[in-house]
C-alpha cells in the first residue's frame, strides 16, 4: 500500500481556496455578531464527532485563545446536560450537529424551529456555513492522515512530538 496523499500539498490551490472560504465565513459571522469563541467551540464539537485528531488540536487551542475554557471544553461533548453553555451556543451546537450528523439523522422542521430560537437568518447561515467547512477540512486531515505532534501544557512540541 502506498503512503497517504495529503491533498492539502498535492492541490495547493484548491485548498487556498478552502482557506478562503474560512476567512469569509469568519468575516460574516463578525458581522452577525458571533465571536471566534462561539465559532471555536462549533469547530470543536464537529471535530469530536468525526474524530478528526489535527482539527482537535487546532481548534481546541484556537477556542483557548478565544476565551473557552478547558472546563467548557471537556464538557462539550455533553453540552445538552450541561448548564455551562448558553441558548444561543446551544442553538449553533444543534445546528453543527445536524449538519455533521446527516445520514439518517436530518433536522426535522420542529427541531430546526427551536434550534434557531434565538438566531436571526444571518446568525443561523454563517452557523451552517461554519458547520459546512469544518466538516470538509476534517475530511482533509482525517483522509489525509494528518499527525499531531504531542505538546506540553504551553502547546510547545514535546520532545517525544517531535519524534513521532
Amino acid at each position: 500500500m502506498t503512503g497517504r496523499v495529503l491533498i492539502d500539498k498535492q492541490s495547493p490551490e484548491v485548498f487556498a481556496a478552502m482557506k478562503q472560504v474560512v476567512r469569509t465565513v469568519r468575516d460574516a459571522a463578525e458581522a452577525a455578531g458571533i465571536d471566534r469563541a462561539l465559532l471555536e467551540l462549533l469547530n470543536v464539537r464537529v471535530s469530536q464527532i468525526n474524530g478528526c485528531e489535527f482539527c482537535l488540536d487546532v481548534h481546541w487551542r484556537a477556542a483557548v485563545a478565544a476565551g473557552v475554557t478547558p472546563q467548557r471544553l471537556a464538557l462539550l461533548p455533553a453540552w445538552r446536560d450541561s448548564r455551562l453553555y448558553d441558548d444561543r451556543e446551544r442553538a449553533a451546537l444543534e445546528i453543527a450537529e445536524a449538519v455533521t450528523r446527516t445520514a439518517g439523522a436530518h433536522l426535522d422542521d420542529e427541531a430546526y424551529a427551536k434550534a434557531r430560537a434565538g438566531l436571526d437568518d444571518d446568525e443561523t447561515a454563517v452557523l451552517v456555513w461554519a458547520s459546512i467547512t469544518i466538516n470538509a477540512f476534517n475530511r482533509v486531515s482525517i483522509l489525509s492522515r494528518h499527525t499531531v505532534p504531542e505538546r506540553d501544557a504551553q502547546g510547545r512540541t514535546t520532545a517525544a512530538g517531535a519524534q513521532r
